[in-house]
């Protein structure tokens, strides 16, 4: 089965966060086998954020990053289906309040953009999630992708 990971940093508080991840992680378990790994905040910053990033991941990794590349759901779509055929895992990651350091940027195998605008890093798991879903549904044809 295709293996997807979240690696996030910081703790989901807000109940609402968390029950919409919950909810698209459960949607999205028919298509693949889906972890979320939780980095503590660091009061050092975000060199030891980005340090304990670092250890976290495996296989192709995707950074969320305002500089990245912006693509629409169905390139995105493509291009999920395209590194889950290639790599045994593809791990997400989404940095904390104050993003990542240089170090991790050059450690990702792809920077995506999702959008010129700054999201909150919690709300960004949710949004993550659901691209990911609905990526799958596109590539499976299912009438969710409108």
């Amino acid at each position: 089965m295709k293996k997807i990971r979240l690696v996030a940093v910081g703790k989901l508080k807000e109940k609402f966060y968390a029950s919409a991840c919950a909810e698209y992680i459960k949607r999205l378990s028919r298509f693949a086998e889906i972890s979320v790994v939780e980095i503590k905040d660091r009061a050092d910053g975000i060199t030891a954020e980005s340090t304990d990033v670092l250890a976290a991941l495996k296989g192709y990794t995707v950074l969320a990053d305002l500089g990245g590349e912006s693509m629409s759901s169905e390139e995105f779509s493509a291009f999920l289906s395209d590194a889950l055929t290639k790599n045994d895992i593809v791990t997400f990651v989404i940095g904390g309040s104050c993003g990542v350091d240089d170090r991790v940027k050059k450690r990702a195998d792809k920077r995506l953009s999702f959008g010129k605008m700054t999201y909150p890093h919690m709300l960004m798991r949710v949004i993550a999630l659901e691209q990911i879903y609905r990526a799958f549904t596109i590539s499976e044809g299912m009438p969710y992708h409108k």
